[in-house]
């Protein structure tokens, strides 16, 4: 069996990781609707932030040796660091 993507063998830690921040999500927005202390509510936004950027940085890694892989297999290196570039700019957006 061939692997569809290139995070294709991360992909029940990366599952496991957005399950957990999705829990995390809900649990600021019960604190929204309990009037929690801001300072509190922000601790945990940022505590989702960190763990989707994780997460983003997980599929980056992948793509990126994947993409770099194909492209050296493949003569085609400029392309693929011009599209990692791409993907780059907007991950850190």
């Amino acid at each position: 069996m061939t692997n569809s993507t290139p995070y294709s063998e991360s992909k029940d830690d990366i599952v496991r990781r957005l399950k957990k921040i999705e829990g995390q999500v809900k649990g600021i927005q019960r604190m929204v609707e309990s009037d929690k202390y801001c300072v509190d509510v922000l601790i945990q936004v940022a505590a989702v932030r960190a763990a989707l950027n994780r997460v983003g940085t997980i599929v980056f890694e992948h793509h990126s040796r994947g993409c770099m892989r194909n492209a050296v297999e493949n003569n085609n290196q400029e392309a693929a660091i011009e599209e990692l570039i791409g993907v780059l700019a907007k991950f850190i957006k």
